[in-house]
This record gives structure tokens, C-alpha cells and sequence, in this order.
């Protein structure tokens, strides 16, 4: 490892290293009349002069509470609260050494419940049932912090470096705002866009589907859904955001965001346009729309496209993209039974990309290498529009309906050349290809659930309807050349091809329910689904006498349809205790699978029948305050897609020829999912476990044969097994002391796959094991300075039987820090640093590189105007070198990156409000 790495990770921990003067503070809290304990009550410490929050904790199972403080001459109160008990508070003239209070006596509540809470102190957090719910003015962050600032700030909460946020270790799948989708359920847009400072409380629940919340069924997903709420001051007026920046090598950003609250109507404009490789709505308040450091939230695949809420820029591969992006999002009540919430997006992007990769093709008796350059450059255009309808029929009647549209065209212009080796380095092939494509693509889905309760309690029925329609348009130019050795003739193609799909998928579930018991009902549940896709495929060649694409290539040409329709009537049993909810379901699935093609003139259908054995459930518990246990399992059979039994030729690619097997089998499938969760609120600390496994059987894989030439003919087969199975832990605990914060997070996670495939004719196996052990720290002074270094290490290694090699390994650090300085005072203040080394990059690529992005901004005009200059990739290192082993292949690939630009941008902020300011307070826990 390099010795600048180590200097650095020794410099960076010896920075966090801090002592202080403490005190202990303990007690018993226990009721009054029962001398019981009472567990997960709330204790803290205010100041009395103003009710500022100094610590807090709740009571274990044994009704003990102890606080660990920095000691206080100040005058304080020492405050109890529990619902459905009378508050307590004692007050403590200054803390100045170890302190016992003894036995707190807790008084039952006479009074209304909503008389127990202090009305002027609101808690930092508030446990209920199903609900883990936080004050948002409890946690400080910076003046201009947007929403994910203020999520990293939450006991328990993590944000991972791709942007994926958990609660005690369960991942959250849906953020709202006011109980409604903000831009898209995902919420990535309200947490990199709404300002912290708005927002009254974040709410934590279970996640639903719209099925289980309107029926009110336990939620069978292990994941979360955060909801955040709106002060109610700042749910009257108006706010928002407008950036603009440009820099160095003409790289531009801007960025706008405004914001209309009244009530139940709410409406926000977001727009955006840049060429550095953003989304664009970022709205951070460090580095704007700078990514490649803390700017998370927006997801990037393996191909380098990146995106959010369902929307792709960069049409798929790396390079420089240059973005644009209107939207609109609304949010009202109709005639007091239907809540409305609808939004539209039109994006539209620009990518140049140019690539160089090296592949070693591995056989079993040998290898070939591959190596190419290409160039890309694709333009998109989309059209996004969704709509949410909750109609409350009647006091026992729900209905929800979800439409949504999307429509989208890309232009593409790809060039390529390509040379394939043996290991005498004598060539095999080479080709060279220049494509222009355009593809148009429309989709309309619907997602509907109707919700009806009877007299009978428990009683309920439940019906769901999905659709899902999409068309596809693909038109493709292209001019290849490709050379053989051994005197095989040359494959030269001028053509046009036209592809038209048609995909349709339809699916209705009726659910009933009987109740047995109080805790127990009967499941009836019938699922039908139709899917339908129909692929046209018209070649035609170039003829030189007419100048035209009119000669019809039969061979390249083809019709495929293929329908698979199934149904599931099952039985099954639902549980719903106060801390223990499940759903088992099991029965036989009818499947009907027709699939036909038209090639060459000849008209082939293979039709087959089945009947599977079908059972899926959950099971999730509850243990005490603070654990949890979650187990799904699935067992289901999967039919082949109808290109892979039809025996046609699919002749597109010169260098490869696929061709369908009638005889595939389904394909057997076990998935298993656990999870054991554990968050501590009076030490703040928690760790989660979970493990799992997807075991299939007769899995349908590629079987490739391989000539002389390397030019392979590709079919299908079904092999014996498939294995993907997982282990992780988790870790985090944090420590507040005065205004000072520590967090500690750290992890582990475990992969094993087995895969089984055919090449040449031989059957090879693969078993692939990766470990991934992480660590995250930040500490903070509110209002001050925040550090957060976090490192993550990464090692893979790949066992082959029957292959020309029998291990392939590698292994990658990827170390950061984070710090943000708010001193001197109206100064921002922004360094993330990264190191990324990659032990298996081939010779001719670079195996580390440093990224460094920095920022110096400036508050003035009474904070409301923000002025930057930010610096990416000071260093000029940044590079894009990946290795990647596949069971067939080790591939090592470079592309265009974005390199080092300085930006100036300004920042105008606006707001009018109307209401009053919120106020700040203690704790409170219910039950």
C-alpha cells in the first residue's frame, strides 16, 4: 500500500482523538402504585433558562437510566416523561461531580392523553408502536443543510457512499413528505433539494405497499419508509433555491428549485441544466452539483449512466454528459376524500464517451485475448409524467390508483474496432464497425388497489390490478467489416434494421380474508397474470444500382411471440399480534407458456403446460423495545423467454450466431432472506445481522461454441445448480457531549455465488468469494466543524473447475474524508478527499488514483446570497480503470472521465412565511 495512503489514514484518526471531564448521572424510574419498572422512558437534562436539550436517554428494561456528561454549573432540570404517566422534573443546581437519583416514583395520567406532552418542548425523538419519529430541531446542522445533512445527524440513521440510507441497519425504500411522494416514492430529490431547516419531524415506519396501507394489513417488507413533515409555519409560503455557476474548460451548472406551500396544496418547479455529470438537483449545501464526493444520493451503475427516481443520464455509458431537466410536482386534497399528488419531468442529456478495453477470453483449454477502442456519443430526450389518487369511498372503502407515462428517443452515433489474439498472439479476427441508431420508446403502467372491511372485525377484502404496456421502436444504420483468419470469407454489412416490441404484462390479485381468531385469519387469494411480447425484426441491405437500403435479408429477419399466462389460487394464514405479524401462502400455479417465431418462411410454435408448486411468506417478531427478527422465504418456478426455446438463428452479430433450445426446463428457485436487528436508544448504539441465499435448479445458461476464428454460435442449457448466498453485520454507535458529537459506524458484508456454465462444450464451474469489511466516523461540533473519514476494503477471488485457470483474484481500498468548516463565521468551508487503489488493473492501467474536491463559499446580504469557487479534482488524478471477472472472461476497461475544473457559482436564497416559529424541548417516548 502506498506510504502517502498510510500517512494519511494515521494523520486522519490521530485528528479524532479527544478527552473530556465527565460526570455519571443515574436513577431507577418505576410506577408509583405497582413499583414496577417502566421501560423506554424518557429522561433528559434541559437548561433552565432556556429549555435548551443538553443530554438524553430512556430507561432499560429495568427501569435504570445513566448519563455520561460534561459537568455543568449552570442551573438545570432533570425531566421524566412516559405516556400515560404524569411528566416529572427535578431541578439540579449545577453538576459538578457523580450524581444518583435514586427511585423516580411515575404518577398515572388523569388527564386527556395529549395533556401528558409539555406543549412548549418538543422531543428530539418519540418512540411509538410502529413509529421511531424524530424532531428535526433537536439536530443541528449548517444554516443552508439540506435534508440527507440532517438524516446523517439521526441516532441509528447511515447513509452508505452510493447513497442507500437504512434505520438500525434496514434500508430505506420510500421517503415522502407530508405522507405524499415528493419528484418520485424514492425521495432522493426531497432529501438533496428541501432545506433541513423546514422540516418539523422525520417519521421511520415500516414500508407498505399501497395494498397493505390502505387495507391496513402488517407490512410483509423488511425495509423502511421515512416520511418527513413540514413545520406548520413553513407549510404556508413560499421557498426555494436558485444556483448558477461557470468555470474553467467551459463546464457550466445551474440549478433551480421553488417551492409553493398552502396547506394541503403544494407545488414545486425544479430545473436544471450542466455538462458535469450531474443530475443537476443536487442542492448540497457545499459543493452544489459537484459530484464524485459527498453528493450520494443519485444512483450510478456499472456502466457510468447515473440517475434518479427511474430517470437515466448518459444513455448508458461513461463519458462527459451534458444534462437538462424541468419537473413539476403537485400535491392536493380534492373534495375531502381524495388526496391527489402528480408530477412530470422532461429531461434531456448529451454524452461523449471513448473506451479502450482489454479482455482475456478464458476457454477450457486455453485463451484469447480481445482488445478494442471505441467512441460514443448519444443524445436522449424524456418524458416522464405520474399520478397518485387516494379516493376514501366510505368509512370501510379505499381506492388507490397510480398511472404513470413515460416516453423517450436517442439518437446514437458508435464507432468500434476490435482484435481478437490466441496466445501466440497470431490474429484470429478483427473488426470495425460504424453504427447510427435511434430508439423510441413509450410505457404506461397502472398500479390499483381496492380495500374493502366488513362488520366483522378483521373481516376484509383486498383487490389489486397492475398493467404494465410498453412499446419499443429501434432503428439502426450500420456499416461492419469483419475479417477471419484461415481463408474464411469476410462478413461485410450495409444495412438498415428495423425492431419493433411490444410488451404487455397484466396481473390481478383478490385477496380475502376470514378472521379465526383474534390474531389469526384465513387467507383465500387467487393471482392471475397474462404476459404477451411480440418482437418484428426487418432487415434490409444496401443495393448499390438503386442507392438504396431496399434488399429484404431474410436470414437477419424474424417474427417472435411469445405469451405466458399463469394462475395462482392459494390458501394461507395471516398473524397480526402486537409484536409478532406473518403470512404464509401456498398452492399449486397453472402455468400456460406458447411461444411462436417466423423465420425463413417457416412457422414453428413450441407450446407447453405445467403445474408448479408455488409458497411464499414472512414471518417478523418483535423482542422488547429494541429488537427485531425478520425471515422471507420464496419457492416459485420460472419459465424460459420464448427467444430462448425457439430454434431459430439470430444472425445480428457477425462474430456470434444464437440459436434457441426446445428442450429448456424451468427453472427451480429457493430464495431465503433473515435478519436480526438490534438498536440501543440508552447507549445509542445498534448492530444488524442478516444473511440469505437464491439456490436454483436447472438455471438456463449461455452454452458457447467457439471456432478457429473465435466466431462462436451461442444456445441455451439448463445446468444442475446456481448459488448466490450472503452474510453481513453492521455497527454503529454514537456519543454527544455538550455540542460535541462522535459517530462510529462499521460493517462487514460476505458474498459466495457458484455458477455453472458450458463453453466449448464443456462444462466449467465457478465459485466466486468477496469480503467487504467498512468503517465511517464523523465527528462535529454543531455549528462548527464536521470531520467524517470513512474506508472501505474489498477482496474477490474466483475458483474455476474445467477452465484453462484455476484462481483469479483482486482486491480495492477506497479511503475519504470529509470536513466542513462553518468558522470563520459567515464562511463555508468544504475538503472531500478519496484514494481509490485497484490491485487487479492490467499492465497499461493506472491502479490508483486520488480525488480531491474542494470548496470556499461566502454568506452575505443577510444569508441569503451564497458565493463559491470550488475546485473538482484539484490533484488532476481522476480516472476510470475497472476490472471485472465474469465466469467467462477478466475484462479491464478505461473511459473519458471528468477532470479537474474550477467553478464559480452564486447562490440566491428566498423565502416568505407566514405562521409562527416552532419550539424547541425535551424528549418523549409513547407507547
Amino acid at each position: 500500500m502506498p506510504k502517502s495512503f498510510l500517512l494519511f489514514c494515521t494523520l486522519l484518526f490521530c485528528s479524532l482523538t479527544f478527552a473530556q471531564s465527565t460526570i455519571s448521572l443515574k436513577g431507577k424510574v418505576i410506577d408509583q402504585t405497582t413499583k414496577l419498572p417502566i421501560e423506554s422512558a424518557t429522561v433528559y437534562l434541559t437548561k433552565v433558562k432556556d429549555s435548551t436539550v443538553i443530554d438524553y436517554t430512556i430507561t432499560n428494561k429495568t427501569g435504570n437510566f445513566i448519563f455520561k456528561i460534561k459537568k455543568d454549573k449552570e442551573p438545570l432540570y432533570l425531566k421524566v416523561s412516559y405516556m400515560t404517566y404524569q411528566d416529572y422534573k427535578v431541578d439540579v443546581t449545577a453538576l459538578t461531580a457523580d450524581k444518583e437519583f435514586g427511585t423516580i416514583e411515575m404518577k398515572e395520567a388523569v388527564n386527556a392523553l395529549n395533556e401528558v406532552v409539555i406543549k412548549s418542548e418538543i422531543p428530539p425523538i418519540r418512540i411509538k408502536k410502529d413509529t421511531l419519529e424524530f424532531n428535526a430541531s433537536s439536530f443541528k446542522v449548517g444554516a443552508d443543510a439540506n435534508v440527507e445533512a440532517l438524516l446523517k445527524q439521526l441516532p441509528g440513521v447511515e447513509i452508505s457512499p452510493e447513497g442507500k440510507i437504512t434505520v438500525n441497519g434496514k434500508e430505506v425504500s420510500n421517503i415522502l413528505v407530508n405522507g405524499k411522494p415528493f419528484f418520485g416514492k424514492d425521495g432522493k430529490i426531497a432529501t438533496q433539494n428541501l432545506p433541513a431547516e423546514i422540516i418539523d419531524k422525520v417519521q421511520v415506519v415500516d414500508a407498505k405497499t399501497k395494498s397493505e396501507e390502505i387495507s391496513g394489513e402488517a407490512s410483509s417488507s423488511q425495509n423502511k419508509t421515512i416520511n418527513l413533515t413540514i413545520q406548520e409555519d413553513k407549510n404556508k409560503g413560499f421557498f426555494g433555491k436558485v444556483v448558477g455557476g461557470y468555470g474553467s474548460d467551459k463546464r457550466y451548472e445551474s440549478s433551480l428549485l421553488l417551492n409553493y406551500f398552502k396547506g394541503e396544496r403544494k407545488i414545486s418547479l425544479l430545473a436544471s441544466s450542466n455538462n458535469i455529470n450531474s443530475i443537476g438537483f443536487s442542492m448540497d449545501e457545499i459543493f452544489d452539483n459537484m459530484g464524485g464526493g459527498r453528493n450520494s444520493s443519485v444512483y450510478y451503475s456499472d456502466d457510468g449512466s447515473f440517475g434518479i427516481n427511474n430517470m437515466t443520464f448518459g444513455g448508458g455509458n461513461r463519458g462527459i454528459t451534458q444534462s437538462n431537466l424541468v419537473g413539476v410536482n403537485y400535491q392536493d386534497k380534492w373534495f375531502k376524500k381524495v388526496d391527489e399528488s402528480g408530477s412530470y419531468y422532461f429531461s434531456n442529456a448529451e454524452t461523449e464517451n471513448n473506451n479502450r478495453t482489454d479482455r482475456i477470453n478464458l476457454l477450457p483449454s486455453g485463451k484469447t485475448f480481445t482488445n478494442s477502442d471505441s467512441y460514443n456519443k448519444t443524445i436522449s430526450n424524456g418524458h416522464t409524467a405520474s399520478f397518485d389518487f387516494e379516493i376514501k369511498i366510505d368509512s370501510t372503502s379505499t381506492l388507490y390508483i397510480n398511472p404513470k407515462f413515460t416516453k423517450g428517443l436517442s439518437k446514437n452515433r458508435y464507432t468500434k474496432t476490435q482484435k481478437t489474439t490466441n496466445e501466440a498472439l497470431a490474429e484470429l479476427n478483427n473488426s470495425s464497425n460504424d453504427d447510427y441508431s435511434e430508439n423510441e420508446n413509450t410505457s404506461f403502467s397502472t398500479e390499483a388497489s381496492y380495500s374493502k372491511k366488513f362488520n366483522k372485525r378483521n373481516r376484509a377484502m383486498v383487490v389489486n390490478f397492475n398493467t404494465e404496456i410498453n412499446r419499443r421502436d429501434d432503428f439502426l444504420d450500420t456499416n461492419s467489416e469483419t475479417y477471419f483468419a484461415n481463408a474464411t470469407p469476410a462478413d461485410i454489412r450495409k444495412q438498415n434494421q428495423l425492431v419493433k416490441d411490444k410488451n404487455d404484462l397484466f396481473k390481478l390479485e383478490v385477496r380475502y380474508g376470514e378472521p379465526l381468531t383474534d390474531s389469526l385469519r384465513l387467507s383465500l387469494t387467487s393471482e392471475v397474470t397474462y404476459k404477451k411480447n411480440r418482437n418484428t425484426t426487418n432487415t434490409y441491405d444496401f443495393n448499390a444500382s438503386s442507392n438504396a437500403y431496399s434488399d429484404f435479408n431474410d436470414q437477419q429477419s424474424s417474427n417472435i411471440n411469445s405469451t405466458v399466462s399463469t394462475y395462482f389460487p392459494s390458501t394461507g394464514i395471516l398473524l397480526g399480534k402486537s409484536k409478532t405479524n406473518g403470512r404464509i401462502n401456498f398452492g399449486p400455479e397453472f402455468v400456460n407458456f406458447e411461444a411462436q417465431s417466423f423465420y425463413l418462411g417457416q412457422l414453428t410454435n413450441r407450446n407447453k403446460h405445467y403445474v408448479f408448486p408455488r409458497v411464499k411468506g414472512f414471518l417478523s417478531h418483535t423482542i422488547g423495545k429494541s429488537k427485531s427478527i425478520y425471515v422471507n422465504y420464496d419457492f416459485k418456478m420460472d419459465v424460459p423467454e420464448g427467444n430462448q426455446v425457439l430454434p431459430f438463428e439470430n444472425l445480428s452479430n457477425p462474430l456470434n450466431t444464437i440459436v434457441g433450445n426446445e428442450n429448456l426446463r424451468p427453472t427451480q428457485k429457493h430464495d431465503l432472506y433473515f435478519n436480526f436487528n438490534n438498536y440501543d436508544y440508552p447507549s445509542r448504539s445498534g448492530y444488524f445481522i442478516y444473511t440469505g441465499f437464491s439456490l436454483s435448479k436447472d438455471a438456463v445458461v449461455s452454452s458457447t461454441v467457439f471456432d478457429a476464428n473465435f466466431k462462436s454460435v451461442t444456445t441455451y442449457q439448463n445446468v444442475d445448480k446456481g448459488l448466490m448466498a450472503y452474510l453481513g453485520s453492521s455497527f454503529n454507535k454514537s456519543f454527544k457531549k455538550d455540542k460535541r458529537t462522535l459517530r462510529f459506524g462499521t460493517g462487514m458484508d460476505f458474498n459466495y455465488n457458484v455458477t455453472q456454465g458450458l463453453t466449448n462444450a464443456v462444462l466449467y464451474e465457478s465459485r466466486s468469494f468477496e469480503i467487504n469489511p467498512k468503517v465511517n466516523m464523523s465527528w462535529s461540533i454543531d455549528k462548527l466543524i464536521t470531520i467524517s473519514p470513512s474506508y472501505r476494503y474489498t477482496y474477490s477471488t474466483t475458483d474455476f473447475k474445467n477452465y484453462i485457470v484455476e484462481n483469479a483474484n483482486t482486491f480495492r481500498h477506497y479511503g475519504k474524508i470529509e470536513i466542513t468548516s462553518y468558522f470563520p463565521k459567515n464562511f463555508v468551508i468544504g475538503s472531500d478527499f478519496g484514494y481509490t487503489y485497484n490491485s487487479g488493473i492490467a499492465q497499461g492501467f493506472k491502479k490508483d488514483f486520488y480525488l480531491w474536491n474542494v470548496s470556499l463559499g461566502y454568506n452575505f446580504f443577510k444569508d441569503q446570497l451564497l458565493a463559491k469557487v470550488k475546485v473538482y479534482d484539484l490533484l488532476d488524478q481522476n480516472l476510470n480503470s475497472t476490472r471485472t471477472i465474469t465466469s467467462t472472461a477478466i475484462i479491464d476497461a478505461q473511459n473519458t472521465v471528468l477532470k479537474r475544473y474550477v467553478m464559480f457559482s452564486l447562490t440566491y436564497k428566498l423565502e416568505k412565511f407566514g405562521g409562527k416559529k416552532k419550539s424547541e424541548g425535551g424528549i418523549f417516548i409513547e407507547d
